[in-house]
């Protein structure tokens, strides 16, 4: 399936840089990029196929069982904006030119000293015969860390002042899984990325991964009243579970249900919720007005004011 992805998604770059980008770019004389554009062109080529995945999959759901009516369709697509932005705009720019450079520093801080890595597959040889359980192996780790890195969100009143923008959102959909601070996205692609790096994941593989965080993502904060029964709510996140830990009564430190696709870690460290047959309202009610309705610039503007006044240890909004 990774081979598949990536043959396509290499066609398509291919036809698109020879047929628009490279002529275009060769009469502004533009053409020292030429590389870049490659990959640039095949990193939102990804962007869109991610959107279209995670719409074809959460869109009917949430037609076919909301938890609750729409009632405020302009935050809602205030959350579009985000994943446009998120996936296809500016930000994946940011992450992209970071994550190279950090990869570029990492192989090459490990070529001038001669130490080798400590990746997965040094540590278990045996993986390069059993790629499918490596990937698995992958899965588990990463989420792991994304475990940890939104507990941290949350244990960290500066952090906090940037991810409360997520959960401001009173409107859920699918779309808000990207409804996030600039700087916290950029935080959330270099953690992800560095513990990929280091556990050896390799490159052909690492969209599909990022493919599939960001549909168990959206799916979980779909506005459908999902639950996967006693036994799958404790194997996958559900939607049912990922909305308890976005209710009212569960922001900041008080947050339940951390994890992302596995609810394992929640069980493990004590923040597990699994009740079925909770659906609450969403939303921050500690929080200001603006990150609940205010505009994509606002949002950011007020996310960027209250992390300086946590770092600078001033309380209030």
């Amino acid at each position: 399936m990774t081979e598949s992805i990536t043959h396509t998604l290499d066609d398509i770059t291919a036809w698109l840089f020879e047929h628009i980008v490279q002529p275009a770019m060769y009469q502004l004389g533009l053409m020292d990029w030429a590389e870049d554009a490659v990959d640039w062109i095949e990193f939102g080529l990804f962007g869109i196929f991610s959107i279209i995945v995670v719409y074809v999959v959460c869109r009917p759901l949430e037609a076919w069982w909301p938890v609750e009516p729409v009632t405020d369709r302009r935050a809602i697509r205030t959350d579009i904006l985000y994943t446009l932005l998120t996936r296809l705009g500016l930000l994946p720019l940011i992450a992209f030119v970071l994550l190279n450079s950090l990869s570029a520093w990492w192989e090459g801080t490990v070529a001038d000293s001669g130490f080798v890595p400590p990746t997965l597959e040094n540590l278990i040889p045996g993986l390069r015969e059993m790629p499918v359980l490596a990937f698995a192996l992958y899965v588990v780790i990463l989420d792991f860390g994304e475990y940890w890195r939104h507990r941290f969100q949350h244990s960290f009143r500066w952090w906090w002042a940037l991810h409360s923008i997520h959960h401001a959102q009173r409107q859920m959909t699918f779309w808000t899984d990207d409804r996030n601070h600039i700087l916290d996205e950029i935080i959330g692609a270099l953690w992800f990325g560095a513990i990929a790096l280091l556990i050896g994941v390799p490159p052909g593989q690492f969209p599909l991964l990022v493919l599939i965080s960001r549909l168990a993502e959206s799916l979980s904060h779909a506005n459908v009243k999902l639950s996967f029964g006693r036994v799958g709510e404790r194997l996958i996140v559900s939607p049912r579970f990922h909305r308890a830990h976005h209710g009212v009564l569960s922001a900041a430190e008080h947050g339940k249900n951390y994890a992302v696709l596995f609810p394992v870690w929640d069980w493990i460290f004590g923040t597990a919720d699994f009740r079925r047959d909770v659906f609450p309202r969403t939303g921050d009610p500690e929080g200001p007005e603006a990150l609940a309705t205010g505009g994509w610039v606002r949002q950011q503007f007020v996310g960027l004011k209250r992390m300086a006044g946590a770092i600078a240890g001033r309380s209030g909004n």
